[in-house]
């Protein structure tokens, strides 16, 4: 179970994640990553603050949230890919940068997916969002 912070609950909140983040889908989820923007003071230059002050104001929690619709199933099926997910995610949670938002949407496939599959295509989006953007040619 993701803590009370860990977690996305107002539609505020899941809109600005979808709108502003980076959407990557992979087999049966998409995900929508929202990555804190690093400032150019704190990335550049050091603090003369000490380690152990400054972790405190960058210690914004990793927040996930989830959208499963009915189109993946009915009430059973949905909250079972909603569990399966919800703890894919806490298993990954920790492994992205303090204030990232993470918001995790289920195809239909997803209802049909193994655990091992879900785990492999979450991963897969993962890492895609994360990585830098290159130029696309056109």
């Amino acid at each position: 179970m993701l803590a009370a912070a860990q977690r996305l609950r107002r539609s505020s909140d899941f809109a600005a994640a979808v709108r502003g983040g980076r959407r990557v889908g992979r087999g049966a989820v998409v995900v929508h990553l929202t990555l804190p923007e690093p400032t150019g003071a704190d990335a550049v230059t050091p603090s003369p603050e000490p380690a152990r002050s400054r972790g405190a104001e960058n210690s914004a929690p990793r927040r996930a949230g989830f959208v499963v619709s009915k189109a993946v199933g009915g009430a059973v099926v949905r909250n079972t890919v909603r569990r399966r997910l919800r703890h894919l995610v806490r298993e990954r949670l920790a492994e992205l940068p303090a204030g990232a938002t993470l918001v995790v949407r289920a195809l239909p496939p997803a209802a049909d997916a193994t655990y091992a599959r879900l785990g492999a295509d979450l991963d897969a989006a993962l890492s895609a969002a994360r990585a830098p953007r290159g130029r696309r040619s056109r």
